[in-house]
């Protein structure tokens, strides 16, 4: 899968950008290269969807229909998932949200999204506490122009994401692809978090806590992004009752949901 979001769009931290992309024999590339590139390396089967100069989307069907994680793309009413993985509590989930049986993780994803920005009085880390499985997700909300993307606290399923050419991220579960389009501006997206593009990324493991940024150096020993994780010594300021600072903003609603994402 792929994903790529404008520069604005999505402020990933700063730390991911590294500066030896700069003098890097391999340069990061624009994002309709790496889209493009995507695609023609996939002739037969890959799906890709562009919204404007905003967002791409790309997915490849899994080889093996067999495999032990699924590989879902699902679209509903402007809000676009591609998933990985599996959720281990799905019916108990579809019975907790009143959602079909017929209803598979990446359309699940949606609606729980959804829920979380149209209606929910709670911050968005409460509701992957209560997913359980091995996933990795981007959702791409195109009329409320947000991104939201999450990989389970276990590892089972790996992201990886960079800093193109044009300071777009890009996303994927193909390391070779992160590395031949971002340089050595990439890292593995951190287990155990979320990223919401109005909020920034945060462990929905430990959201009282800051993220704090760790060097990564490559095999021939330059600064390559950084890995990021909990700082569980630290506090995020005005932290309280397990909110996260600022909630997911409502949309169609008066209610001002960004004022009251910081309570449980």
């Amino acid at each position: 899968m792929l994903a790529i979001f404008s520069k604005g769009l999505v402020n990933p931290p700063q730390e991911l950008q590294s500066p030896a992309s700069l003098t890097s024999s391999m340069k990061p590339k624009l994002p309709f290269e790496i889209l493009n590139g995507f695609v023609s390396s996939n002739p037969t089967n890959a799906f890709s969807m562009r919204f404007g100069s905003s967002a791409s989307l790309a997915y490849v069907p899994p080889h093996n229909p067999s495999s032990t994680y699924k590989r879902l793309f699902s679209g509903v009413d402007e809000m676009h998932c591609i998933f990985m993985g599996n959720l281990n509590n799905l019916c108990s989930l579809l019975r907790q949200y009143g959602l079909s049986r017929g209803t598979n993780e990446a359309m699940f994803i949606i609606e729980a999204y959804r829920t979380l920005r149209d209606r929910g009085p709670y911050p968005p880390h409460q509701v992957l506490n209560h997913i359980e499985g091995s996933y990795g997700f981007v959702i791409y909300d195109a009329k409320a122009r947000t991104v939201f993307a999450a990989v389970s606290a276990d590892g089972g399923v790996e992201l990886f994401w960079g800093v193109a050419a044009d300071g777009s991220v890009a996303v994927s579960d193909d390391l070779k692809v992160i590395k031949e389009s971002c340089a050595k501006s990439f890292a593995p997206f951190p287990a155990g978090c979320m990223f919401y593009s109005e909020q920034g990324l945060m462990s929905f493991e430990h959201p009282k806590s800051q993220m704090k940024a760790m060097p990564r150096i490559d095999s021939e020993g330059v600064m390559c992004g950084a890995n990021f994780m909990a700082d569980v010594q630290s506090r995020i300021s005005g932290s309280s009752g397990g909110g996260s600072g600022r909630g997911m903003p409502r949309v169609g609603s008066e209610a001002n949901w960004a004022l009251r994402g910081s309570k449980a």
